[in-house]
């Protein structure tokens, strides 16, 4: 099986920005490319687009480019001498402000925490490596007792546990980012540190259709609301840098879980993200346990894996790929890994499109189809294929190039930019083109078309002719 349904993700950074390395991640594997707005100019982000789409031109593939937000990241201030030591029992003082701390000072420059901070609330920094609970609030400072001691540099980030802060998911940096963004055409853009559907939405009006937008679930307000978050996005992925630190770590795998069921369930990818092959940002080989941590998530049927710092500022960013590569292929071609997929009931809406989806995959069970095509204007249609999980490759045909940048993301989706045809005929004589030359199947394979007709019209896909390669 030389297809590959979930596909990769990678992040872009100063050891991968360079054309030929874009060329080679791509050439190993990577289909979708994602530019951290937490770092670099938009100057840098204006490059790496430009070349990734000369890389999406020269391989006659379509590639997705995810703009991924910074978001409200809280920090402490700076310390003189560039860190305090926090004891264990100590009691020590968050003060508002932007000056410096020092001793058991600890300046906090966001006074969302001071308006919501009761005792008995823990605050984590420096991911998760010290921790203190508060004892009181005056509103201007906070009393916290030292739980977990360390050293606290300059400017850690901190994370509130138990507490909903006042404060939006987009910050006034995020928003002329995501211009920006807009302005460069990307396929997505990732929401940091959602809490509710509002944060969704305020988005929405921002964006509006000119990106999808993947909600990055690292908080335990938007696990508490993950439903009406989902049904606002487009996408989620699975952050579980943030997460781990806010939820009970024993939670995360329970959560990411849940996350991957619902949002197949709603036919929206979703992406699992953070220390998938953390290792080799210096080591030229994972850990054992990366590498069943990858296929557990290639096990649950989620539609992408992640690398971060692997491929942004690791040592062998090509290598990480490969092997990530390996991993999924390895779990793909066991003989159970769609038995998974069997034993997951569905909910299916009462229409011919979310009927013709469903009979996708028991036909190519069936008749061990070779691939499934799918007209699409919008997506959805590919999209609610792919939730079935046929064990068969999608081709996703459509005559937008956004949309089908879009589908790179989306588990098992081939996507081809392609003009409608003008009647059933053509289409058929159209199909058998793409699958001799473009697909590469032979004669006499079995394949799917799954279209509405007339063409062109979105959500009107209504006819599933099986047939075989000419």
């Amino acid at each position: 099986m030389n297809h590959r349904f979930t596909k990769i993700l990678a992040t872009i950074g100063p050891a991968s920005s360079a054309p030929d390395t874009l060329r080679l991640l791509h050439d190993v594997g990577v289909n979708a490319f994602r530019l951290n707005f937490s770092h670099g100019s938009h100057e840098d982000h204006a490059k790496s687009v430009k070349r990734i789409r000369q890389v999406s031109k020269d391989a006659g593939h379509p590639i997705c480019i995810v703009a991924d937000m910074q978001g409200p990241k809280l920090r402490v201030g700076p310390f003189k001498g560039g860190s305090t030591e926090l004891r264990y029992g100590d009691i020590v003082s968050l003060q508002l402000g932007d000056g410096e701390g020092e001793g058991g000072i600890i300046k906090v420059p966001h006074p969302e925490l001071f308006a919501v901070l009761e005792p008995g609330h823990v605050i984590k920094f420096d991911d998760g490596k010290l921790m203190v609970t508060v004892e009181s609030n005056s509103g201007n400072e906070i009393k916290a007792k030292v739980n977990v001691p360390g050293k606290l540099g300059d400017r850690k980030g901190l994370n509130v546990i138990g507490a909903v802060l006042p404060m939006s998911a987009m910050t006034d940096k995020d928003r002329i980012d995501m211009a920006f963004a807009l302005t460069q055409e990307v396929d997505y853009i990732a929401l940091s540190f959602v809490q509710t559907a509002k944060d969704v939405s305020d988005a929405r009006e921002i964006i509006g259709d000119k990106a999808g937008i993947i909600v990055k679930i690292e908080k335990p307000s938007a696990v508490e609301q993950l439903d009406s978050i989902l049904d606002l996005a487009d996408a989620v992925m699975v952050a579980r840098g943030d997460l781990g630190v806010e939820l009970p770590l024993e939670r995360v795998p329970v959560v990411q879980r849940q996350i991957i069921r619902k949002a197949r369930a709603l036919g929206k990818p979703c992406i699992v993200a953070t220390h998938m092959l953390e290792s080799m940002i210096d080591s030229p080989t994972p850990t054992r346990a990366e590498a069943s941590d990858v296929a557990t998530a290639v096990y649950l049927g989620t539609d992408a894996v992640m690398l971060s710092a692997e491929t942004a500022v690791g040592r062998h960013p090509a290598t990480a790929v490969a092997i990530m590569d390996r991993i999924i292929r390895a779990a793909e071609t066991d003989p159970e890994f769609w038995d998974y997929f069997k034993s997951r009931r569905l909910p299916h809406d009462s229409n011919s499109e979310d009927a013709i989806s469903h009979s996708v995959r028991g036909i190519a069970e069936i008749m061990s189809c070779k691939a499934v095509f799918g007209y699409t204007a919008s997506g959805t249609t590919v999209q609610r294929i792919s939730r079935e999980r046929p064990p068969c490759q999608i081709v996703g045909l459509t005559p937008s190039q956004a949309t089908a940048n879009r589908m790179a993301l989306s588990w098992g989706v081939r996507p081809l930019k392609t003009m409608d045809p003008a009647n059933f005929d053509e289409m058929l004589r159209h199909i058998q083109h793409l699958a001799r030359d473009d697909i590469g199947l032979e004669k006499g394979d079995p394949i799917m078309i799954s279209a509405g007709i007339p063409f062109g019209r979105p959500g009107s896909t209504d006819t599933l002719k099986v047939a075989t390669v000419d």
